[in-house]
């Protein structure tokens, strides 16, 4: 996140003329907490998680030190230690906040009476139980191990004993540790968590004001997160975001800024999306590229670019500036030949061609739409299950955008793209599933019971189509599993066969068909275009 905060700023600076650093981006932004509210943190720091989105809009962050706890209290020794849903509570008046004693309301009141941080606990040892400064530290040192040794348990009997003797309730102390025994299993420091929440304020406020640039940002920081590049587009595409394809005559390597309607920038990618291109291929196109290529012989000739190169353009459709199709290049690309030799490639005589009396048919919706993702890992075009809404499969499905309008206890069925699994260590063997259709995405609860059921359709499901009860709280949605079906063939199914395309023979084909008009038919969907494609998800454990 560093990196792509670096890249964000230098974008900013070069494109908006504003000069920021981490210590100078405006401090406590509304509309940034607006829309951390709203769970609208894709690509956000350490808040774009399922849990995390979940607690957003519960927690309500309204300035900084609500983005500490924020970051805090979504980690196993919160979640363990049953600190989270107390805070909760209290933060919104469904409990009293009291503290037993004047010493504690000092050392918890930032936190409503619940200890979040290790530093708390530490303090709680001192000031309640009696622990000397050299015991506080080794009750820390034995929070940092987490569960490598156990170290904390044998701090109980003591700590419990010296707070009861200072006067506290057995139950009230007995609470106590076992909330700091939770930090066994992963807990933060107070200052930990003000490092990472200064990152969450500064990556939300790029994203908030200026979406293309964190997007970019983002796609040129890759690998990282939750969220594959598909999603940040599409999210990036949601906030306003123009996004234009990879092109030979206007991408670079790392996605880019161009200057869009009304004074605002879209969002170019660039060639590092591309599956099969090297950076020194790429480098050798930009440099040669001038005033623009005029044609994929051109191209070849000047760039000086390898076949197989210009087949991985052709696959990612980055001819469409010089109004060649996907397929179409990849049958021009096949008909340069050999490399010319220098001085015929100079004047252009090779003479090798395409046949002009080729017409290739069109790739239907579909297969461009699986091309995009086999080429690009995403698409521009329509979104797979728009295209298969009309099947009887997707008929009843419920939209991700409908959602939002169903109530708690209400039956529906969901279907979509695998982005994420989870299978976090805290959630005692519950799965988590984020899927992805045209309108947005639903989020998926599958108990171990039903996991174990469903195993291979939560495991190797691409497209997915859950059947189950909503579960909702206020904006957050959930749909809990009661039945779960891979419908990954459709997506095979969108990559439907072409006629084939009746060419007349070549020149060279008199011998053997007498030279008159012979035709012949050429399956031209024969080619790595026909690939199957499977969309990968991110899985976490």
């Amino acid at each position: 996140m560093l990196t792509c905060i670096r890249k964000s700023l230098e974008f900013l600076k070069s494109h908006y003329g504003r000069d920021l650093t981490l210590a100078t981006i405006p401090p406590e932004d509304p509309a940034t907490y607006d829309m951390l509210c709203k769970a609208d943190s894709v690509g956000v720091f350490q808040v774009e998680s399922r849990a995390q989105m979940s607690m957003l809009p519960r927690l309500k962050p309204r300035n900084f030190y609500d983005l500490v706890i924020e970051v805090a209290i979504v980690r196993p020794g919160p979640i363990q230690g049953d600190m989270v849903h107390p805070y909760l509570r209290r933060r919104n008046g469904e409990e009293t906040v009291d503290y037993p004693s004047e010493e504690l309301r000092r050392v918890l009141e930032k936190t409503l009476g619940v200890p979040l941080f290790q530093e708390q606990a530490m303090r709680i040892a001192i000031v309640a139980a009696g622990f000397t400064p050299a015991e506080a530290d080794r009750l820390r040192r034995a929070m940092a191990t987490f569960k490598k040794n156990g170290q904390i348990h044998a701090f109980g009997e003591k700590l419990i004993d010296g707070m009861v003797a200072r006067g506290y309730d057995p139950a009230f102390a007995e609470r106590c540790f076992r909330q700091i025994e939770g930090f066994g299993d992963y807990g933060f420091p107070e200052s930990h968590a003000a490092s990472f929440a200064l990152l969450v304020y500064v990556s939300a406020w790029l994203k908030c004001h200026y979406p293309a640039v964190f997007a970019a940002a983002l796609l040129n920081s890759q690998p990282m997160g939750f969220y594959a590049p598909a999603q940040i587009v599409r999210d990036a595409r949601d906030h306003g975001v123009t996004v234009r394809p990879v092109d030979i005559n206007a991408s670079d390597w790392d996605h880019t800024l161009e200057p869009d309607a009304g004074g605002a920038f879209a969002l170019r990618l660039g060639f590092r999306q591309v599956k099969g291109v090297r950076e020194d291929e790429i480098e050798k196109l930009v440099a040669a590229r001038g005033n623009g290529y005029p044609d994929i012989r051109g191209l070849w000739r000047r760039a000086g670019l390898e076949k197989r190169t210009l087949e991985a353009l052709a696959r990612a459709d980055a001819f469409r500036s010089i109004d060649v199709s996907r397929r179409a290049a990849w049958w021009d690309i096949r008909a340069l030949g050999p490399d010319p030799l220098p001085h015929f490639a100079a004047a252009g005589e090779d003479g090798l061609g395409p046949d002009p009396a080729v017409e290739l048919p069109e790739m239907s919706p579909g297969e461009s739409v699986m091309n995009d993702y086999a080429s690009l890992r995403l698409t521009l075009r329509d979104h797979p299950l728009a295209l298969l809404r009309g099947d009887p499969d997707f008929v009843k499905v419920t939209t991700a955008q409908a959602l939002l309008d169903c109530r708690n206890g209400d039956r529906v069925s969901v279907a979509g793209l695998v982005l994420v699994r989870q299978r976090p260590g805290t959630a005692k063997g519950v799965i988590f599933i984020t899927l992805e259709d045209e309108t947005g995405v639903a989020n998926v609860v599958v108990w171990r019971a039903k996991f174990e059921r469903y195993r291979r359709q939560v495991i190797g499901a691409t497209l997915m189509r859950v059947a189950g009860t909503v579960q909702r709280e206020g904006i957050v949605i959930h749909v809990v599993a009661d039945l779960i079906e891979d419908l990954s063939f459709h997506l095979d199914a969108l990559v439907e066969s072409t006629q084939p395309v009746r060419l007349e023979h070549g020149r060279g084909d008199e011998v053997t068909h007498g030279g008159g008009r012979d035709l012949r038919e050429v399956d031209v969907t024969r080619s790595p275009h026909r690939a199957r494609v499977r969309l990968r998800s991110r899985d976490f454990h």
